[in-house]
């Protein structure tokens, strides 16, 4: 049954993503014509992630400045703040374009290419870096077992505003209950809580 299950949840990728990307092409254009026109910088942005095959680069469209990395290692203390977290809160770095693609999600639609690749499901525990396994502890191995999900039990239970620790904990849950019926109920969940713009950075 476990087999039927995974091979159901990639069929459900491939036609979704699929769909997705065709509904969405025309938001898609225009967000990364907005990103190119802002700065003249590159419109996506590759994110080096974990997955259960491997690491893979996860696409976004860029939403900070060109020289985000340079700007994080000369404020030491925005550099402590992320690292404690992997996340900062009203981020400086970001750009006015990249402010309303984060709170839309619109910055995440490059990763449907992902899904179609295989690296990534439409439903799953979040993208993480190597770095952030450290994060994870003895809990690592088991995060390793399934694909991140562009969407997952933490968006719609709580997004970015839970602590990292409490974060490790959903995705463990999603794990551990994992069923075609949870993924089902967090795509039904996901528009209404980015449409909701709760927790979004």
């Amino acid at each position: 049954m476990l087999k039927v299950g995974l091979w159901c949840k990639r069929l459900i990728d491939l036609i979704g993503a699929s769909v997705a990307l065709v509904l969405l092409s025309p938001v898609l254009i225009v967000a990364a014509l907005a990103v190119k026109l802002y700065d003249g910088g590159p419109v996506v942005y590759r994110r080096r992630c974990v997955g259960c095959d491997g690491d893979f680069d996860a696409l976004k469209l860029r939403s900070m400045r060109v020289d985000a990395d340079r700007y994080l290692e000369q404020h030491p203390e925005l550099l402590a703040e992320f690292q404690r977290n992997y996340k900062l809160n009203n981020d400086p770095r970001v750009t006015p374009v990249g402010a309303f693609l984060r709170k839309t999600s619109i910055d995440e639609l490059p990763q449907l290419f992902n899904v179609l690749r295989g690296e990534m499901s439409l439903v799953g525990p979040r993208m993480i870096t190597r770095p952030e396994l450290d994060k994870y502890g003895d809990k690592r191995d088991a995060l390793l077992t399934v694909k991140p999900g562009m969407t997952g039990y933490w968006q719609v239970a709580g997004r970015q505003e839970v602590e990292y620790g409490d974060r490790v904990e959903m995705d463990m849950y999603y794990i551990r209950h994992w069923s075609l019926g949870l993924d089902l109920q967090i795509l039904f969940k996901t528009p209404w809580k980015v449409l909701k713009r709760e927790g979004a950075h």
